[in-house]
């Protein structure tokens, strides 16, 4: 049986820290998938991978340390990638 296409229909662009895009890229090497597959894996499956108290833990660990953007501060780039 032929192998189908996992459908990606939308993009974006992510700015990821060194650490962030070095985890990524083993991922990939270890799984022989392209980036936008893992993060889709990751965020689809993410309540059956990712303990939720962890998981608060580290975003609240996250935005003490590193803040988090305003309201609206984020806006979608102008460009036609």
């Amino acid at each position: 049986m032929a192998k189908k296409r996992y459908p990606l229909p939308k993009r974006f662009n992510a700015a990821l820290s060194d650490e962030a895009y070095e985890k990524l890229r083993g991922l990939n090497a270890d799984y022989g998938l392209g980036n936008n597959y893992i993060l889709t894996v990751l965020l689809e499956n993410l309540d059956a991978i990712a303990d939720d108290g962890a998981l608060a833990k580290a975003f609240e660990e996250s935005i003490a340390e590193h803040g988090a953007p305003t309201p609206g501060g984020m806006r979608q780039s102008d460009s036609t990638e």
